[in-house]
């Protein structure tokens, strides 16, 4: 290309770019990070997300179901683009394709993780891990590409009171950290804030173990007949078209979930349940104004669409978008322009 067309043509790019609107970038601020060694670096951003806002736009109100002191408001919405085949963690581990193991040189915040199956695998934050030296809690959402080869996963230990290897792999008993421990791991604790989450979680339950197992928890048998009891009374199967749901212990929204697609969200609620209905064991009834309650949800749906926080990336694909609405933390897993799963809690 001879020069006077260079010019030319540099000068129709100024000339183009000085007509067109300024445009206010979804992510004001953008910082390249280098993570641990061995970990690839992490793109910060600070902003706005449209993909998660355009989300939370469509999310809308449903019907409620009520037992106890749990109130459940079903979630519906617009889901777009396709969804992606998703597993769950515990459809992976039944397939034999999700592997979770300690690493060589075991370490209590870091675990070896697996997807040797030929579709995506989501493992939530909260995730309970039961094995290795001593039982884990999932930190946050990971969503692991097919054949994902070992990756590092960032985990907290629930069992404080054992170190040593029970079984060389972990597996999951489909069981969930309640929504005020799920809570404390979006606030980045120390592990000494975990175990005492998980000490006052097992005094509620009067579920003590010798080595402080959250697991235990779950296997108190006045715990297990009361989630028993919620599940004989409220929906495992939500209603067709469900995206997600809020969930109420009493008076107090206990935490908000939503996944894409709603099959999705089929197939973990009921682990979700469990864990909501964990939250609510020996609490009271008190009298109940559902309209109240679903004008909370509908606020802090309206207060989700214009947050703004922090994106990066993790062990999986995509990214984690983090925020805080209406006092809340939230996080949402981000993959491909479309929303994953978020909760709120």
């Amino acid at each position: 290309m001879d020069k006077q067309r260079r010019n030319f043509l540099r000068f129709c790019a100024m000339a183009t770019a000085a007509a067109a609107p300024v445009a206010t970038p979804a992510w004001a601020n953008r910082i390249r990070v280098l993570g641990e060694v061995g970990e690839e670096a992490r793109l910060i951003a600070v902003g706005h997300s449209p993909t998660f806002q355009q989300f939370m736009k469509w999310a809308r109100l449903g019907q409620s179901e009520r037992h106890g002191s749990l109130t459940v408001f079903w979630l519906h919405g617009t889901p777009a683009p396709p969804a992606i085949e998703v597993i769950t963690l515990e459809e992976g581990r039944a397939q034999g394709t999700i592997i979770v193991s300690e690493r060589a040189q075991a370490s209590v915040p870091d675990l070896i993780v697996e997807n040797r199956g030929k579709i995506h695998a989501l493992l939530l934050a909260g995730e309970i891990l039961v094995g290795g030296k001593q039982n884990r809690v999932l930190k946050e959402d990971v969503l692991l590409p097919p054949i994902s080869g070992p990756r590092n996963l960032g985990v907290y230990c629930v069992e404080q009171g054992r170190w040593n290897t029970g079984r060389a792999d972990f597996d999951s008993k489909s069981t969930l950290a309640a929504p005020s421990l799920r809570s404390r791991l979006m606030q980045n604790p120390d592990q000494a804030q975990v175990w005492a989450e998980v000490q006052k979680s097992a005094r509620a339950a009067r579920a003590a173990s010798p080595t402080a197992n959250y697991q235990e928890i779950y296997e108190n048998p006045e715990v297990k007949e009361h989630l028993k009891d919620v599940d004989r009374n409220v929906s495992v199967a939500p209603p067709p078209g469900s995206l997600g749901a809020a969930v109420f212990v009493g008076l107090t929204l206990s935490g908000l979930d939503l996944f894409q697609p709603d099959t999705l969200f089929g197939r973990e609620w009921p682990k979700l349940l469990r864990a909501y209905a964990l939250e609510a064991y020996r609490h009271g009834s008190p009298p109940v104004e559902e309209s109240k309650l679903a004008q909370n949800v509908k606020d802090l749906l309206d207060a989700a669409t214009r947050v703004t926080g922090s994106l990066r990336g993790n062990a999986g694909v995509g990214q984690v978008f983090e925020f805080t609405a209406n006092g809340r933390p939230g996080a949402a897993l981000l993959f491909e322009n479309r929303v994953i799963h978020t909760s709120v809690l």
